[in-house]
């Protein structure tokens, strides 16, 4: 059997100076403001794996939003099925970088679709946060192992 790569999925600010990004993606819905088509040095622009005019709207990029905008957002993805798996493949034969606008680089759109491309599971808001509760992840170190 032979193993396929990992997806390599980066995320950048369109506002950032290019790198080696490899291929670079806008997964914007609006084109960014202040950056001219030349200089931006994309080679796709996906509009439509973009939330919605209307989750976008809702989100405001408001942090305490932001695990039901991406709950919201994973499910209008879902009718993207062939895109994601494009892009997925394109990742595993090189790195794929998604650009987005937004200024605040932990609660955007880009990291939603990273996941998804991956195939990651979502994060718990609190897991990041250290809280144990029942049904929780136990902190690595202590977990039990039953015979």
């Amino acid at each position: 059997m032979v193993s396929r790569p990992e997806p390599d999925v980066r995320v950048r600010r369109i506002y950032d100076p290019p790198g080696e990004d490899g291929l670079r993606v806008l997964v914007d819905r609006l084109w960014p403001r202040g950056v001219r088509r030349e200089s931006a040095h994309i080679e796709a622009w996906l509009k439509d794996l973009a939330p919605s005019s209307a989750l976008r709207t809702w989100f405001g990029h408001d942090a305490s939003r932001w695990a039901q905008f991406r709950r919201r957002y994973r499910a209008e993805l879902a009718a993207q099925r062939a895109q994601i798996e494009a892009l997925r493949q394109a990742a595993r034969e090189r790195p794929l970088t998604l650009l987005y606008a937004a200024r605040d680089p932990e609660h955007n759109h880009a990291l939603v679709l990273r996941e998804v491309i991956v195939g990651a599971a979502p994060r718990k808001a609190a897991a990041r946060r250290g809280a144990r509760g029942a049904g929780q992840t136990p902190r690595r170190g202590s977990v039990k192992v039953r015979p």
